[in-house]
Order: structure tokens, then C-alpha cells, then sequence
């Protein structure tokens, strides 16, 4: 796969699997625009990607769950590189709560950032991707289908962001725009252990016991997810596929619940 000259937006490239992104774009040539909230280590991973093929990363910290956030993001990057080719709408926030526990702040707080700001930045860049022909790749969840204790509202969140990508994939398909989504199960990342609070030895221990539950034995990375997204991406690859919903999961989709026993004690 080749994407160079190609313009590649990814949010919440700062950490997790949006770096793995960031990195494997960067190491097929494309040109990046990188979007997170932590400046510095959106940095650090600028300059790994730079080392790739040479080409510098134009960075933008912001926060995506406010109207200012995303369209700072969308006019800085248009301004920058005149174009975009491919948006990687991956930044997320999570909660572990149930009805009975959660405030609307924290709705709010999710809803903001994984439905509301990739709304508004998905519009505000649709022109630039239907000049392009290009495409988006939204990455969502399997909690998005499976039912477990604790996952409100994260769960809702990536419910709608599913049917807001198959929505789009439909309006878009004959402006020659692709709108696909991946979804992740248990990935290995900050990302639990920032929600619970673990020491690093409790969240090994957590991983150990939540990959039992997991058929093929093993979570997920962000170079797992990378490398679907970047092939999802790759016109040479998918020139057709669209509105499609790929696991990156090891088949815990199809475990049903059996993991919500071990998430329960998460919940504050």
C-alpha cells in the first residue's frame, strides 16, 4: 500500500491506537495531520512518524469534544495541506457507570467527543473528501453490540457512531466517498487503566483475566487496529467496500457477556 501525497486527518493520535495509526500511515508515505489533547506526547509521536519517510506531521492539540476544538482542527488542517484524502476519526472518552450511578455530565462528557465532535468534524471536512474521492474510517467498538454491566453511556456512544458511519456510507457512496468502521474489543492500551485507576501490576493482572475471555486468547493491540484501518483506507485494497462494520476482536463478539462480570468491579 502507498499513500504517498495522500492527506491522512487522525484524532486522538496522542496515544493508543490512534499512534499505531499515526505511525503506519506515516510508514506508507502519507502526508498527516495528527489531533489529541496531550500536546507533548502528540509531539513525540509527530517525530516517530517523521522518521518513517522524512515527512513532518502537522500536530494540533485540541479538544474535540468542543465545537472550537474540532473546527480549529478542520481549518488548520484544509489551510495547511489544501486537501484531505482520508479522516481517521478515532478519539474517544469512556465511563464506567450504570443508569443508577451516572450524572448527565458524564453523558454529556462522552457524547461530546465520541458523537457530537465526529459529527461536526466529519461535516465540516465532507467537501474536502468528496473533491478527493476519499474516505473515512470510524473507529468504534464491540461494545457497541454486546450487552455488559457498566458501559453506560460509552456503550451508547459507539451504538450511534455505528449507525451515524452507515448512514453517511449511504449518502455518501455516490459522491464516490467510503465510510467504514472498526471496532476493537479488549485492546491493550491506557485506556481501561486510565478509567479504573490501576496501578500498572493491577492492570496486568486485569489483562491477564480479561483475555481468558476472549476466544483466541488474546486482546487486541493498536497495531492490530492499525493495520485494518490502513487497509480500509487503501483505495487499492477496498476500492468498494463501504458500510462495512469490521471486528478487531479475537472473536469476543461472539462470547457474548461473559466478560462483564470482570468489568463490574471497574465501576465507580
Amino acid at each position: 500500500m502507498d499513500f504517498t501525497g495522500k492527506v491522512v486527518l487522525v484524532t486522538g493520535a496522542s496515544a493508543g491506537i490512534g499512534k499505531s495509526v499515526a505511525i503506519l500511515f506515516a510508514k506508507y508515505g502519507a502526508k498527516l495531520s495528527l489531533v489529541g489533547r496531550n500536546e507533548q506526547a502528540l509531539q513525540e509521536v509527530s517525530e516517530i512518524c517523521e522518521q518513517q519517510k522524512g515527512v513532518k506531521p502537522l500536530t494540533i492539540a485540541a479538544d474535540l469534544g468542543t465545537d472550537e476544538g474540532v473546527e480549529r482542527t478542520a481549518k488548520q488542517t484544509l489551510d495547511h495541506f489544501g486537501k484531505l484524502d482520508v479522516l481517521v476519526n478515532n478519539a474517544a472518552v469512556g465511563a464506567r457507570t450504570t443508569i443508577q450511578l451516572a450524572t448527565m455530565e458524564t453523558f454529556d462528557r462522552v457524547f461530546n467527543v465520541n458523537i457530537r465532535g465526529v459529527f461536526n468534524l466529519t461535516r465540516l471536512l465532507v467537501p474536502a473528501l468528496i473533491a478527493s474521492k476519499g474516505n473515512i474510517v470510524n473507529v468504534s467498538s464491540i461494545m457497541a453490540s454486546m450487552v455488559t454491566t457498566g458501559n453506560l453511556p460509552y456503550s451508547l456512544s459507539k451504538a450511534a457512531l455505528d449507525h451515524f458511519s452507515r448512514l453517511i456510507a449511504y449518502e455518501l457512496a455516490p459522491k464516490g466517498v467510503r465510510v467504514n468502521v472498526v471496532s476493537p474489543g479488549i485492546t491493550v492500551s491506557t485506556f481501561v487503566q486510565r478509567l479504573t485507576g490501576y496501578t500498572d501490576e493491577e492492570y496486568r493482572a486485569w489483562l491477564k483475566v480479561a483475555e481468558s475471555t476472549i476466544p483466541m486468547g488474546s486482546a487486541t493491540t493498536g497495531e492490530d487496529c492499525a493495520h485494518m484501518i490502513v487497509q480500509l483506507a487503501s483505495d487499492d485494497v477496498s476500492r468498494v467496500v463501504t458500510g462495512a462494520i469490521v471486528p478487531v476482536d479475537g472473536a469476543l463478539q461472539f462470547a457474548g457477556s461473559g466478560n462483564s462480570e470482570i468489568l463490574k468491579e471497574q465501576i465507580k
